[in-house]
């Protein structure tokens, strides 16, 4: 018989890349995580790791596991909510997750008004960037989060995961008040390509869709200001350092001399909601979507 906790061993080999990495999310040494594949590859009598370089790659029959035994987590998961299930009432503990924006504007509105709703479910939130959700959502420590949609994300095929589309949150283009185009009611992002930029850094995932935006305007930006957080470029824009493209979802600080403007052509992120295979069906997550699906469209009117 297969020991599900040697398959969850292998699982995470696979989703974190390495032993190594492994190891450190599940709370194991390297050496109690190797020895604990080692243990199911006798058990099954096939080899589950290779030598690649200095590290180890699965071999073809550890990938064909890995199907089964995402299925079998899958299934597992299921056996649970399914003997937790309250008569269809949400109730206990619902952990959700997502980056900053979406967790002031979306997830802080939703869990107040599922608190008011279900007073028997308490919402724990969590912030996480993108790649730490999907990674707490492995991990069983979260059962929802809300991500923007990026090339890195696991892909859509991916059977740990049920990702689906929440809402495309347009970026407009935020200038100075006293800006040239500051009176426009609608502009052309190129009429901005010979502005100096401020834009996200490179760990951002919005920096990429913001250069794409700009690329299929047809002009590579001046980037001379790089900013992490919206309230950061606010500032920045506020001083006349440059303009950015800004989230319609982020507040910006009401004070700060700024404005702005809508763009043709409709340039945006998009955003998602995540659970692990099968996770949408508890009654706390299904009032959750619920109530996103209910309230996020008003949020970039």
């Amino acid at each position: 018989m297969i020991d599900l906790r040697r398959l969850h061993v292998l699982r995470a080999v696979a989703h974190y890349g390495t032993v190594t990495a492994a190891a450190r999310a599940l709370h194991f040494t390297p050496s109690a995580a190797s020895q604990q594949i080692r243990q199911l590859a006798r058990d099954l009598g096939v080899d589950l790791l290779e030598p690649q370089g200095r590290g180890v790659r699965l071999t073809s029959a550890a990938e064909s596991l890995l199907a089964h035994a995402d299925a079998i987590q899958a299934r597992w998961d299921q056996a649970e909510l399914d003997l937790r299930a309250d008569h269809g009432a949400p109730s206990g503990v619902l952990r959700v997750t997502g980056f900053p924006v979406a967790v002031s504007v979306l997830l802080a509105p939703m869990a107040a008004t599922l608190g008011e709703r279900h007073p028997r479910l308490s919402v724990r939130i969590t912030e996480a960037v993108v790649p730490e959700s999907f990674d707490l959502l492995f991990e069983g420590e979260s059962d929802l989060a809300v991500v923007e949609s990026t090339p890195r994300n696991p892909p859509l095929s991916d059977t740990r995961f049920d990702q689906r589309p929440l809402l495309d949150d347009p970026f407009d283009l935020v200038v100075h008040e006293e800006h040239r185009l500051a009176g426009r009611r609608r502009a052309d992002l190129a009429e901005a390509a010979l502005e100096q930029w401020i834009a996200p850094v490179a760990q951002s995932p919005c920096r990429a869709q913001v250069l794409s935006a700009c690329g299929a305007a047809g002009f590579t930006p001046e980037v001379v200001h790089h900013a992490h957080d919206w309230n950061v470029t606010a500032h920045l824009v506020a001083h006349r350092l440059g303009v950015a493209l800004v989230p319609r979802l982020a507040d910006l600080p009401p004070h700060l001399p700024l404005v702005r403007v809508r763009l043709t052509g409709d340039p945006h992120r998009t955003l998602l909601t995540c659970t692990r295979s099968g996770g949408h069906t508890r009654p706390a997550v299904e009032a959750a979507l619920r109530e996103l699906r209910e309230t996020a469209p008003t949020r970039v009117a």
